[in-house]
């Protein structure tokens, strides 16, 4: 059951997943929360919004598919359909309509995909919040609707003319009214113990003392410990608590009920989280990954709305933390993404934390399997395609290259082969399309600058000779530890690869810091 799936969320919610078959359903999708409004809300037409808006990766355009979709929706005639066709007369065709349809056609698909005892939790920010909170009353119905989770994302910031913005909301919804629910606790901070439990027994238990009185007209009245007056308990009761010592008695001669601090499961946990900090720059469980969210986040919305063997789906994963607090918690999980880099980055994550390997422990779907489904990657997206084949030797990618000029580096393999425990480095190059001799000269020169100890040249074509040649020329990495010499270039096709071939490298290979087994804070270096 456990599944990744590579591509875009909508029709593969439509392939693969059946009504009613998910039990919980946690979503973050791409948002650009540093866009301002005046970019958001101008029109398509406009040039000079175009060349604000190509700045930010995460930008929903209005484009010929938007206008099908929306069309799709409204002739659906479902109470969304309405509702969609008047926020487009309020707010025109621009970036935020555009982002508004597409998260509807996929809200009405997860709402399908939901079990009856299911829920839901859209994690925004208040940029477009609102618009998505009467989208989801449409879908799921207004009665469905049980909280508005406010998170502190970040410490505090300071924006221009305006109160600093510091939190992130979640939207959570059932299916119906008999969904799943489990009581989250928190732990009772230090005030409020130092205030409420200041009373300690002889054996050293903190404790409050309760009144035993009762309420005149709804307890009954009787005479106990020459005391006459409506009793919270029965006299029975009340004899039973002062022989077992559960009876505090004040300085006045007045008996109070001992509740002891550490039989209270502490305070239910409340619409407003400010308990679980962000991720820093330091943080253990740091990936780099721009939209990365803290495991205990997500460990509290599965636990509370999941049980052991409840199927849990994120269908915008990302690096996958929600996938991770599922394995975690016992919980089967789905996971869906349309970048090769976040399936890639997952695959680790899971193998880091928990030795699991897609094809043994959980299928991978949508992956290229053949030389005609990596040739066709390449010609749709050769970013993708460089991703993909990087997570093909566990290489840890470099970003996104469009960004900038990679200076002949895809990506890396950290290693360490002696007792010094100092990283080696070895570097990857992939090439998509036609190959050279002087691709293989200057991976060499690449080495140099960088003082590594091995490259790797990944290609989809066959290299030709004088490249195997120049290869052989470089000579070898010497390792000491293992008193082993190692290729210095090493070239490997992707047909090699997907037929099973190695990087050679020391056995000591480690791509990312380790995660402990089952570990909350993922120990992996940065991404980016």
């Amino acid at each position: 059951m456990n599944t990744l799936y590579y591509g875009d969320n909508l029709p593969i919610l439509r392939k693969y997943f059946s009504d009613a078959s998910v039990d919980l359903i946690y979503l973050d999708p791409p948002f650009n929360s540093n866009r301002s409004y005046n970019v958001l809300f101008r029109e398509e037409s406009g040039s000079e919004a175009q060349a604000q808006i190509t700045a930010f990766d995460d930008t929903w355009h209005w484009t010929a598919e938007t206008e099908k979709l929306y069309h799709e929706i409204v002739a659906a005639s479902l109470p969304v359909s309405g509702l969609l066709s008047a926020l487009r007369f309020g707010i025109g065709a621009n970036q935020m309509m555009a982002y508004l349809v597409m998260m509807t056609a996929r809200l009405i698909e997860l709402h399908r995909v939901l079990k009856p005892t299911g829920s839901l939790y859209l994690h925004c920010d208040p940029t477009a919040s609102h618009y998505l909170k009467i989208i989801l009353d449409a879908i799921f119905g207004a009665q469905n609707f049980r909280n508005e989770i406010v998170w502190k994302r970040t410490s505090a910031h300071s924006n221009a003319r305006r109160f600093g913005s510091s939190h992130d909301v979640l939207l959570y919804y059932s299916r119906c009214d008999s969904y799943k629910w489990n009581e989250v606790y928190l732990s009772h901070d230090d005030k409020y113990i130092e205030s409420h439990y200041s009373l300690v027994d002889s054996d050293g238990r903190r404790f409050m003392a309760s009144d035993l009185g009762g309420h005149k007209g709804v307890n009954k009245e009787f005479e106990w410990m020459g005391m006459k007056k409506p009793w919270r308990y029965p006299k029975e009761k009340l004899d039973e608590l002062n022989i077992s010592g559960r009876i505090y008695w004040t300085n006045k001669g007045t008996p109070r009920y001992k509740r002891y601090l550490d039989e209270l499961p502490g305070s239910k946990t409340q619409d407003i989280w400010i308990d679980v900090p962000p991720i820093n720059s330091q943080a253990a469980e740091r990936l780099g990954y721009p939209t990365q969210k803290p495991v205990a986040l997500l460990e509290r919305i599965i636990q509370a709305s999941s049980n052991p063997g409840d199927i849990v789906l994120d269908p915008f994963c990302g690096c996958g933390t929600a996938v991770v607090a599922a394995q975690k918690l016992g919980r089967q999980w789905m996971g869906i993404d349309v970048t090769h880099l976040s399936i890639a980055l997952m695959k680790y994550r899971l193998k880091d934390a928990f030795n699991l390997d897609a094809g043994r422990d959980y299928a991978v779907i949508g992956e290229p399997q053949d030389m005609a489904s990596a040739r066709q990657l390449a010609l749709d997206d050769r970013y993708q395609f460089q991703w993909w084949a990087l997570s093909l030797i566990k290489a840890r990618p470099l970003g996104d290259r469009k960004k900038g000029a990679d200076r002949g580096i895809d990506g890396i393999i950290n290693f360490i082969d002696d007792n010094s425990g100092k990283a080696k480095l070895a570097l990857v190059q992939v090439k998509s399309g036609h190959v050279t001799a002087g691709h293989i000269r200057d991976l060499v020169g690449v080495l140099d600058r960088e003082s590594a100890a091995i490259g790797i040249y990944i290609t989809l074509e066959e290299p030709t000779r004088e490249m195997r040649r120049e290869a052989v020329t470089a000579g070898f990495y010497h390792s000491d530890g293992w008193n082993r010499d190692y290729p210095r270039i090493q070239i490997l096709t992707i047909a090699d690869l997907l037929q099973g071939a190695e990087v050679k490298l020391p056995p000591s290979v480690n791509t990312f810091r380790k995660a402990s087994a089952n570990s909350t804070a993922d120990q992996q270096a940065g991404l980016f």
